[in-house]
């Protein structure tokens, strides 16, 4: 892989991480599984494949669409700036607040279809998520040009990344994460990454 490519691939890693990494229901589902050992192949794969056809969807869908309408890359290149702002500004709020914790352990288990339809609808249901991938990372991975399906794979790596370590690495994380600081460090670091992302759409032009 050429530099150009390498950087377009952890472009799309780097956002994909900092998008994923924020608390949700979702997360929180995945983290409680986890621990539990409750049907965690299903529940991660369930959740990477979903951000799989989000992002491959955004990636050639915007990229398309921008050749017929150049005008709607630069209105979502601000539009994404500003919403990284706010969620910037969302995190850093969360980080100076503290407090942030998710709550993981409910009593008994549920079954495999039980378990991979509330994994749908957590993830398919939540209008962030359409927000996230189809006009953010899409909107981003155009200004990659020929290096736009590496940006993408960047984006997928993350989620496959992110949710197996979660579903997995739940218990190792579960001592770590049980403290509000972890949370508030976590929170900090999302908010520098949302904020230095939204520069550089700003000033990049």
């Amino acid at each position: 892989m050429d530099a150009a490519l390498l950087s377009a691939f952890a472009a799309g890693l780097a956002l994909g991480l900092s998008l994923i990494l924020a608390i949700g229901a979702q997360n929180a589902f995945v983290l409680r599984q986890g621990l539990r050992g409750d049907h965690v192949l299903a529940v991660v794969l369930t959740c990477a494949l979903s951000d799989t056809v989000l992002i491959t969807a955004g990636v050639s869908g915007f990229a398309a669409l921008a050749e017929v309408a150049p005008w709607i890359a630069p209105l979502l290149r601000w539009g994404g700036a500003a919403f990284l702002l706010v969620y910037g500004a969302k995190a850093a709020l969360a980080a100076w607040r503290g407090g942030a914790a998710l709550r993981a352990a409910e009593e008994g288990t549920a079954g495999l279809r039980r378990a991979v339809l509330t994994c749908l609808a957590l993830t398919w249901l939540n209008p962030h998520v359409y927000l996230d991938t189809l006009v953010l990372l899409g909107s981003i991975a155009s200004r990659f040009g020929g290096r736009v399906w590496a940006f993408g794979s960047g984006a997928v790596t993350a989620s496959f990344l992110f949710f197996f370590a979660l579903g997995y690495g739940a218990r190792l994380l579960r001592p770590v994460f049980a403290k509000p600081t972890a949370w508030r460090l976590l929170d900090a670091g999302i908010a520098l990454v949302m904020w230095s992302i939204a520069a550089g759409l700003v000033l990049g032009g």
